[in-house]
């Protein structure tokens, strides 16, 4: 079981109701979900590194695969640094049944008004004989082609959609 960035405490901001959950998110909780093999954490966005709703699943996780950097985050909330594995841009870590290599993305970092203190992070996850492209938060740009032709062809890809905005074109 993988969980890619969850965020379903209600809001993906600091301040409460400032951004609120999609539609239907809020119908799900940490009782939910069964015990979680790898939590991938992409970058810590608060849309994508929920720090109240992983501090309730935090006892469900049996390891952490994040973005270089995020993993003092995780530690300061109280996960046990021994099952975090921090990955730098192609690097990769695997595990019973699966590959992850964290790949670049075109995005930026940061929690309230510090930026890129950590790294951002597309994610490969070869499983149960498929290869599974992550795409994080990335803007569009040629390192789409260049992962591709590294990693080969995908069984899937799963990307963010409708964060583009003329005053954000690049990330």
């Amino acid at each position: 079981t993988v969980l890619v960035d969850p965020v379903l405490s209600g809001n993906a901001s600091p301040i409460a109701g400032m951004v609120k959950e999609f539609a239907g998110t809020g119908l799900y909780t940490a009782e939910d979900f069964p015990q979680i093999d790898v939590l991938l954490i992409t970058h810590d966005h608060y849309d994508h590194l929920d720090h109240r709703f992983l501090k309730q699943l935090k006892s469900k996780v049996k390891r952490v695969v994040c973005s270089l950097g995020v993993a003092p985050h995780l530690i300061h909330w109280g996960f046990d640094a021994s099952r975090i594995t921090e990955l730098d841009w192609d690097e990769q870590t695997e595990g019973p049944g699966y590959v992850l290599k964290a790949k670049p993305a075109r995005h930026f970092s940061g929690r309230g008004l510090i930026r890129n203190r950590s790294l951002w992070s597309s994610f490969v996850l070869r499983i149960a004989g498929k290869t599974i492209f992550l795409g994080g938060d990335s803007g569009y740009g040629p390192h789409f082609k260049r992962i591709g032709e590294q990693e080969g062809a995908f069984d899937a890809v799963l990307l963010e959609c409708g964060q583009y905005n003329r005053l954000w074109p690049q990330i």
